[in-house]
């Protein structure tokens, strides 16, 4: 099985694994990351979700080139574009499926190409010291095409992804904490541990809240800020009635509702 999924708790464990081929995406892991990422979404005991590569070299080398090929050559580019435009994206949730819920990636080794992509559909970055990142599509004459171009200079100021995107040069993980790539930097060994600590520790939260929140950031990036704010205060009211936080308010003597 090219994906393992695992349940500790109330946290889903999603591990890449073809260390043989670095972890890279072909027809048969793509099926099965759909169904991982719809099982997890649909699991309400599940809260939040780690992605992790099997192996001592890779998180995910991108596209097997070789096994995916006949998605790309086959038929006009037209009808290619449709077929994507509808269906999840690579990896799962690179396109057309949200979880819903956090996903936290665990990166070692190489992340490159639709591997970083996907990582970068993650919600938090975790990355060994011995992590590489990199979008080598340009010296193939095609660009990253599974959000690459759009979630980088979301998450990294736009200079800095048009210089990764164009020269095809990798960084190191140390570069990728400095310019925000990735949340932190630690030993390989402290890795996992590191993902899975914030995965237990989102877990523990109120669960309706913490959805909301990730909800109204990543809704809000398309959105000017009067806009922004908006719709931050229509999804910040109806929690203030929740049974959650009425349980909140009352740990902490608190009578009124929150002033915001």
């Amino acid at each position: 099985m090219p994906v393992r999924f695992e349940v500790e708790a109330r946290v889903a464990r999603i591990t890449l694994d073809r260390p043989e081929a670095l972890n890279a995406i072909d027809p048969e892991m793509q099926e099965q990351l759909v169904a991982a990422w719809r099982r997890f979404r649909d699991d309400d005991g599940l809260h939040v979700a780690v992605l992790e590569g099997a192996g001592p070299r890779a998180f995910c080398a991108g596209v097997d080139v070789k096994r995916m090929g006949e998605l790309y050559d086959v038929g006009a580019a037209s009808s290619r574009r449709e077929l994507w435009n509808r269906a999840p994206g690579l990896g799962g949730i690179t396109r057309n499926l949200d979880p819903g819920k956090p996903v936290i990636a665990a990166i070692h080794g190489f992340c490159v190409g639709g591997g970083l992509e996907l990582a970068l559909a993650c919600d938090l970055r975790y990355a060994s010291e011995d992590a590489t990142f990199a979008f080598p599509e340009v010296k193939w004459a095609i660009i990253p095409g599974q959000g690459g171009t759009q979630r980088l200079p979301r998450v990294v100021a736009p200079n800095l992804a048009l210089e990764m995107i164009l020269s095809t040069e990798p960084i190191s993980a140390a570069r990728a904490a400095e310019i925000g790539l990735v949340n932190r930097t630690v030993p390989r060994a402290e890795l996992l541990p590191t993902a899975l600590a914030m995965a237990h520790r989102l877990a523990e939260l109120p669960t309706r809240a913490v959805r909301v929140a990730r909800e109204a950031v990543l809704r809000g990036l398309d959105l000017p800020l009067s806009d922004a704010l908006r719709l931050e205060q229509d999804l910040a009211d109806p929690l203030r009635d929740s049974t959650e936080n009425r349980a909140a308010r009352a740990r902490f003597g608190v009578k009124g509702p929150p002033p915001s």
